[in-house]
């Protein structure tokens, strides 16, 4: 008989559960047979095994080296193809094109994570994930928004946000001390507000809220100077977290004028 599995606290392991919330899941990926999904962070399989009903394969990417193995165990190479690595370092244009990125993602990674995941955009379809409800909180604020901030701005300048639904923390073992929330990602296919220089955008995007309420000609001293925010029609007094994804991107491109 094997051996229960003792969550490791460095892994950021909660457990999905509950046979409810896991159908929910499923149903809002609505895998097809054709689909070449990808779950980050499988833990016990409980989402993989209900995944697998659905699809003749599945790529898991499994840190835990336990985990992995025990999964690895449970499933022939043809079904399931199990990746023991560090989802923060895999390269996922190599696991194919038209990725569905799915999964409970581990918490305490789960913000680089979906930076990390944003610069495959082009190779993904869709990304269903189960994120601590105040990082989605977070991803789909509005401007202004006491929210609204960095992974607000850099999120929704490549993705659409569809918050799905709240999920409480009796559905994990063991349980987290936050609510949980499943939301969508979809890639915007053309860019809604294409910046010139992603690089300039993104290090703006990242000044402007490396200090909440700072001025814009504060925070962006380093990048561009007072004259050129006004001549670009920017309030040098205003503040990051009241512009918008748009109006970041046209500050950028006025900057790479």
């Amino acid at each position: 008989m094997t051996e229960p599995h003792r969550a490791r606290k460095r892994f950021g392991q909660h457990f999905l559960i509950d046979r409810a919330c896991i159908r929910r899941i499923v149903d809002a990926i609505d895998p097809c047979p054709d689909d070449r999904v990808v779950e980050i962070g499988p833990g016990l399989g409980a989402l993989t095994e209900a995944l697998l009903e659905l699809l003749p394969c599945l790529d898991v990417i499994e840190i835990d080296r336990d985990l992995a193995q025990r999964l690895a165990s449970r499933y022939p190479s043809s079904q399931l193809r199990v990746h023991v690595e560090d989802a923060l370092k895999v390269d996922y244009r190599a696991l194919g094109e038209c990725l569905r990125i799915v999964g409970n993602l581990p918490y305490n990674i789960s913000s680089p994570l979906l930076f990390q995941v944003m610069e495959y955009a082009a190779s993904i379809v869709d990304i269903h994930v189960m994120l601590q409800k105040e990082v989605v909180d977070r991803m789909h604020a509005a401007a202004g928004s006491a929210d609204y901030g960095r992974l607000s701005v850099m999120i929704g300048y490549r993705f659409h946000v569809e918050r799905l639904f709240n999920v409480g923390s009796g559905a994990f073992r063991p349980q987290p001390k936050v609510e949980s929330a499943f939301v969508r990602l979809r890639p915007r296919a053309p860019l809604t507000w294409p910046a010139r220089d992603e690089r300039l955008f993104a290090r703006i995007v990242t000044a402007a809220f490396g200090q909440r309420r700072k001025t814009l000609r504060n925070a962006l001293a380093k990048i561009v100077t007072e004259e050129k925010l006004r001549a670009a029609g920017f309030d040098p007094q205003a503040r990051g977290e009241t512009l918008s994804i748009e109006r970041f991107v046209a500050l950028a491109n006025a900057v790479d004028d």
